[in-house]
Order: structure tokens, then C-alpha cells, then sequence
């Protein structure tokens, strides 16, 4: 939309990142399935519905992108389509994402928790990368169609990617999710002691902690910065370096699979090497996220492709070390008796860093354009303000101690009790 129909980016990134501003939205849903089950199940009810928003606004949003490509003026009435679609999307990520990763604390053992949210992400990034080739193969470039249009595509061929991509994305929902929750229909809220302070008073003692604190800042810059590329990205390789959309397309492939390898090698090292930790993860994830950064801007204000290989490799092995690293921060950061709690909070906190990073990647791409009516400066600039953003954010993990943070809540947690009996 971008690239090929001539749209702002801005108030397409605030669309497409419209899922993660609605994240306070998901608290609420994990909340809920905390306190009621239906028919014995408390998270199926939550991701199945969201997981079904999510199928048909695919389909919505392809007849509308078809009827653009195929001529159609960008009326009120597609914005309102486009808004609406979009809007449907975001409330079933809403409603989905925090119940699945509560499923996946209420299967797992206390020790393996790590790993297998280390698991999920490393299939989660296995599906970018089948994805991107998949839709290169869906989407390709077609001479005889630039005598219609200057897309290299057809309406219908981009339709029947959409169609095709969520009649394959929904059965691998149902398929996945079957039986995944095991039924108790003997289930008491009264098991739950999680909900017993308010999340105005959950958040308040996040805030009254240094080690907290210092994470909440990591959280908020890596996720910010480190996903500020993403709306950007591929506009940037068609506008900047002239690819087509069958090559662009192909680009989560590209760093897909590298950040697989690099999550894979994360996992084993971790297994042999306790010293290979998930802060050691996090800071190298770092490393190579800002030497990506600084290809991408090099490329930009140089105006060559020559690097942009090495920089979606090295994108794809900083977010691969890194996610693993704050992932398994995030379940360090979550003391006993309380990780659902904190869990919530992390969860929030990164949704939202990333739905401003992603919008806000457009956002100042535009402002940058405006003031120089270059496209290469505007893309230059968001990647070099992203590398020193990845920067700002290692310093908040070097003040980040997550043993410290353990001891001291195994501490308070101990004075707490102390003070229950005494009373």
C-alpha cells in the first residue's frame, strides 16, 4: 500500500499497528480466563474466538487491497473497510495472544518454561520464513500485467493470496490447538490468587522496584527501537533501491531463517554452557541488531543493494539471540506465586513499545521526507535513529539483575507472610 498504491505511511503503520495498542485489551482476556472456564476450558474459548477474528478480517482485507490494485479510488468507504478489518484483526490478536501464553504456563513444567516459549518463537519465526517464500510464489512478478497496471501483479493473483493465506492459517490453527488445553470442569476461581490486588497495585510495585524498572526500560527501547524497520523495511528497498515486490516479499524469508538458526543456537549453548545466559543472549542480540541498523542506513543514504543481504542476515540473527534472551529475562523478571501477574504486565509493556515502533517507523519516515523530499535521507534516518535507540536500550540492561530481583522478591515475599501471622 506504501510501494505500489502511493499511500502515506503514516496512517497505514497506525492501522497495522493498531493489534498493539489494543494490548490492555489481552490483560483483560488473560484476566478473564483466569477466573471463568466454558465447558471446562478457560483458554480455548479466547483463542479460538480471536483466532477466528483474525481468519476473517484476511479475507475482508484481500477484497479490499484487490479492488485498489484493480482501479478503485481510495473512497471513505474502503478507509472505513480497511479500519474496520484491520480493527477485527487486532481484537482477535488481543484476545488470542495472552490466553496461548497462559496455556502454555498452565502445560509446561516451572523449569522447561523458557525453553518452550524459546520453541514457540523459534516456530513463530519458521513461519515468517515459509511465509515470505510462500508469498513470493502467490505474488509474482508478471510482465504482461505492467501493460495495466505498474504493480507486476493482478487483483486477482493478490486475492487469492489473501484467500488462500487464511483458509492454510486458519486449519493450522484448528490442527495446532486441538486438545492443547486439557478439560476441568471441577475448576474454581477461588484457585486463582493471582487476582486478589488490583493491576493498578501490580504495577505500582514494578514501579517501586530498581531491577524492574531498569527491565521495563529495556523492554521499552529494544522493542521500540528494534521494530521501528518494520513498516519500512521493504518500502524502503522499492522506493530507494528500485526491487519489485516479488523480491521485497521474499525478505522475511531471508531473515526468518537466520534468526531461526540464531534462536536454535541460542537454545543448545544455553543447554551446555550455564555462563551462555539469557543476559549474555540479550546484549549480543544487541551487538548485531545495531551493526544491521548501520547497513540498512548505509544502503540508504549510499543508494546500493550491495550490503543489503549481509543486513537482513544480520537482522535476522539480532532478533533470533535477542528474542530468545528477553524472553527468558521476561520469565526471570516473574516471581513465584506472581507470574501471571508479571507475565501480563511484560507482555503489555512490550505490545505496546512495539505498536510505537512500528507506527512510529512510518510516522518519522514522513516527517523526514516532508523536511527534505528525499526518500533516501527519510529511510536513512529512521534506521540510524533506530541503531542508537538499540544503543540507549543495552544501557538499561547492563542495570538489569535478575537474580538480584529474585532474592529481594523471595525476600518481601517472606516479610509478607511473617506479617500475615503476626496479625
Amino acid at each position: 500500500m506504501i510501494s505500489d498504491l502511493g499511500f502515506q505511511a503514516t496512517p497505514i503503520g497506525l492501522l497495522v499497528s493498531l493489534r498493539y495498542f489494543l494490548a490492555p485489551l489481552s490483560v483483560w482476556a488473560g484476566r478473564m480466563s483466569d477466573r471463568t472456564a466454558l465447558g471446562g476450558y478457560r483458554r480455548m474459548f479466547w483463542i479460538g474466538l480471536g483466532r477466528l477474528m483474525m481468519g476473517i478480517s484476511m479475507l475482508v482485507m484481500g477484497f479490499i487491497t484487490a479492488q485498489l490494485v484493480a482501479g478503485a479510488s481510495a473512497s471513505v468507504l474502503v478507509w472505513v473497510g480497511l479500519t474496520l478489518a484491520l480493527g477485527l484483526f487486532s481484537l482477535g490478536n488481543a484476545f488470542s495472544g495472552s490466553t496461548f501464553l497462559a496455556l502454555i504456563y498452565d502445560r509446561t513444567p516451572e523449569h522447561q518454561r523458557g525453553r518452550a516459549v524459546g520453541i514457540v518463537w523459534t516456530f513463530l519465526l519458521t513461519g515468517f520464513a515459509v511465509g515470505g517464500a510462500f508469498f513470493g510464489i502467490l505474488l509474482p512478478s508478471d510482465p504482461s500485467v505492467l501493460s495495466a497496471n505498474e504493480f507486476g501483479y493482478s487483483a486477482q493473483t493478490l486475492l487469492t493470496l489473501f484467500v488462500v493465506s487464511s483458509v492454510l492459517i486458519s486449519g493450522l490453527w484448528v490442527f495446532s490447538m486441538w486438545g492443547a488445553e486439557r478439560r476441568n470442569s471441577a475448576f474454581n476461581v477461588s484457585e486463582s490468587s493471582e487476582h486478589a490486588t488490583s493491576f493498578r497495585q501490580d504495577m505500582q510495585a514494578v514501579l517501586n522496584n530498581h531491577p524492574t524498572r531498569m527491565f521495563m526500560g529495556y523492554l521499552i527501547l529494544s522493542m521500540l527501537f528494534a521494530f521501528s524497520q518494520d513498516l519500512i523495511l521493504e518500502p524502503f528497498a522499492a522506493d530507494v533501491l528500485n526491487m519489485s515486490a516479488s523480491v521485497t516479499s521474499r525478505f522475511s524469508a531471508y531473515w526468518g531463517t537466520t534468526a531461526i538458526i540464531g534462536s536454535l543456537l541460542c537454545i543448545v549453548l544455553s543447554r551446555r554452557w550455564s555462563r551462555f545466559n539469557n543476559t549474555l543472549m540479550s546484549k549480543y542480540g544487541i551487538y548485531i541488531l545495531v551493526i544491521a541498523f548501520g547497513v540498512f542506513a548505509y544502503s540508504a543514504l549510499a543508494y546500493t543493494d550491495t550490503y543489503i543481504m549481509l543486513g537482513l542476515l544480520a537482522l535476522g540473527v539480532g532478533l533470533g539471540m535477542w528474542n530468545i534472551g528477553t524472553l527468558g529475562l521476561m520469565m526471570e523478571m516473574s516471581p513465584d506465586g506472581r507470574a501471571g501477574t508479571y507475565l501480563g504486565f511484560w507482555t503489555l509493556v512490550v505490545t505496546l513499545a512495539r505498536g510505537v515502533g512500528v507506527s512510529g517507523g512510518g510516522i518519522l519516515r514522513d516527517l523526514v521526507l516532508g523536511a527534505s523530499a528525499d526518500l533516501a535521507i527519510a529511510y536513512g534516518v529512521v534506521f540510524a535513529v533506530g541503531a542508537v535507540g538499540l544503543i540507549a536500550s543495552y544501557l538499561f540492561l547492563m542495570q538489569t539483575d535478575a537474580r538480584a530481583f529474585r532474592v529481594e522478591a523471595s525476600q518481601l515475599d517472606t516479610a509478607q507472610m511473617i506479617g500475615a501471622g503476626l496479625d
